[in-house]
């Protein structure tokens, strides 16, 4: 992971670059917060979140932090763990003249990456075998167990937020599964709280089906080490 935090000619180099706005500006947390989808020089394709005054509180930052440097240290914990993540370009935060936060985090496309929402609305029912869906789900529950077992709690598992991508075909093929919007990620002291927090969102907020989710809930239970109590 390349991340450079608050080196000035870098921070505005990609702070003068635009691109179409895959995600507008949203007005919360004192600012605004947006994604824009960028090409650098070499045509790799880049997404850049770019946040004025958009910051988070804690005990350790009480008069307020850019939210992507909290998830610059999600990131960073989450290749420690082997959870799969966007790799990072840049990551930096500035003060401007009126001591405003201006903050950027781009970062890599995933190539060949689609999120579960639009997987299964294009069809992945059908197109691919019952195998193929096993192996996915068994990679996202791997991936989430590994996350909660370091006492990360993704604070916003929507199925819009797991990426997925198939390589191979017929019997050969595999399922890759990466996690986005990392900005709400919190350690928790209790990592059954953690899991039950984010897969009770995942739950609500995604298309799975009941078979799906059994068959999710098994893997997860089974790399997690234990059940976790008002989910089945």
């Amino acid at each position: 992971m390349v991340v450079t935090q608050g080196r000035e000619s870098q921070f505005d180099f990609y702070w003068q670059q635009q691109g179409e706005w895959v995600e507008e500006p949203n007005q919360r947390r004192g600012g605004e917060s947006g994604v824009q989808r960028l090409n650098d020089a070499s045509g790799q394709l880049l997404y850049a979140k770019r946040q004025i005054g958009h910051t988070y509180r804690s005990l350790l930052h009480p008069f307020g932090r850019p939210t992507v440097l909290r998830e610059l240290d999600a990131l960073h914990s989450f290749e420690q763990l082997g959870v799969r993540v966007p790799r990072i370009v840049y990551c930096g935060a500035q003060r401007d003249e009126e001591h405003q936060w201006r903050a950027l985090l781009v970062s890599e496309a995933l190539d060949g990456f689609v999120d579960m929402e639009t997987w299964y609305a294009n069809g992945a029912r059908e197109a691919y075998a019952a195998v193929l869906h096993e192996r996915m789900l068994k990679d996202l529950a791997e991936n989430l167990a590994r996350m909660h077992h370091g006492h990360w709690q993704h604070g916003c598992l929507y199925g819009k937020h797991v990426f997925i991508k198939v390589s191979g075909e017929g019997e050969q093929a595999t399922a890759e599964v990466a996690l986005l919007d990392l900005e709400k990620c919190r350690r928790r002291i209790s990592r059954q709280r953690a899991a039950l927090n984010d897969l009770g969102q995942l739950r609500r907020h995604s298309s799975l089906n009941d078979t799906e989710w059994q068959t999710l809930l098994y893997f997860y239970q089974t790399a997690f080490g234990s059940a976790v109590k008002g989910l089945e």
